[in-house]
């Protein structure tokens, strides 16, 4: 009885001890699982933390980065204005340097026509001189070939400024201190009076001239009387018996006021006695033209 009870009693101890075994392994090992419980969750928060850093870094990047977007975007479209801008003003001032351009073509044009018509004008007025040059220098010859009897002392034909002078001497027209026309004289305003019938478009001047010696008779009050009644009476032959048209004669004196010669001497003195048949083309062709530019 005694060895049975103590060999419970002894297997009951062993029982006891060996669930005490059991549940200390099972408390270590919750233990052990606890701990890395902990762990992993501190883990976890730690990765958490980081990632929510990341995650607040993101966002602050993004942020910045947006903030970096809308800035160049701003720039962008202020660059695009002002490029528009700019362009809009280059293209106004292309069109007005353009708009510039055509107006000095069309003046240059303008200008080449008038140039054009000018020329045209000069070249008619040209042709008109050189006709009428021509003119006067057969004139000129007809009037020398009707005058060739007569010598060099008694007159002269020149042309000057586009007229025919036929310069008659004192000796050849007139006695001293007279108005009369002498034969000789007569003679010779008779073969001018020919030449002007056969050229009718010629206009016709004569003037009268003297020396500077104070006239001495009392037919005649001055130097200018005598100029003019000299003038007459060669207008008179030439019209009662040349039969000149009296309209075209145009009789003037200038008295000693346009000398050809120095009236200091002798020679220059008959040189300034003269009578002179100024003979002039007809001019109406160019100062009709003249009148026209």
């Amino acid at each position: 009885m005694k060895p049975t009870l103590t060999y419970l009693l002894l297997l009951g101890l062993a029982l006891i001890s060996l669930n005490a075994c059991v549940s200390t392994k099972k408390y270590n090992l919750a233990l052990s699982e606890t701990a890395v419980q902990d762990s992993l969750r501190q883990a976890r928060e730690g990765d958490i933390a980081q990632l929510q850093g990341q995650i607040r870094q993101l966002e602050a990047d993004t942020t910045a980065l947006g903030a970096s977007i809308r800035e160049w975007k701003d720039r962008y479209a202020s660059l695009m204005d002002s490029s528009l801008s700019r362009n809009e003003l280059l293209s106004q001032e292309l069109a007005a340097k353009n708009q510039e351009i055509r107006n000095k073509e069309a003046a240059m044009q303008a200008f080449a026509l008038e140039l054009e018509a000018r020329e045209a004008k000069v070249r008619e007025l040209n042709g008109i001189i050189q006709r009428k040059d021509s003119i006067t220098q057969a004139l000129l010859d007809k009037v020398k070939n009707a005058l060739v009897n007569f010598g060099e002392d008694e007159l002269s034909v020149r042309m000057q400024d586009g007229n025919v002078y036929v310069s008659l001497s004192d000796q050849l027209l007139f006695q001293s201190g007279s108005a009369n026309v002498n034969q000789k004289g007569r003679e010779a305003l008779l073969k001018v009076a020919d030449v002007l019938k056969k050229n009718p478009d010629i206009q016709v001047r004569i003037e009268g001239h003297t020396d500077n010696v104070p006239i001495q008779t009392s037919r005649f009050q001055d130097n200018w009387d005598l100029s003019v009644i000299r003038a007459t009476s060669v207008v008179r032959i030439l019209v009662w018996s040349g039969g000149v048209a009296p309209e075209r004669l145009i009789p003037s004196g200038r008295s000693q006021y346009f000398p050809v010669a120095d009236n200091g001497t002798k020679d220059g003195k008959a040189q300034n006695r003269r009578t002179e048949i100024i003979l002039t083309p007809d001019l109406g062709e160019l100062f009709e033209l003249l009148n026209q530019n």
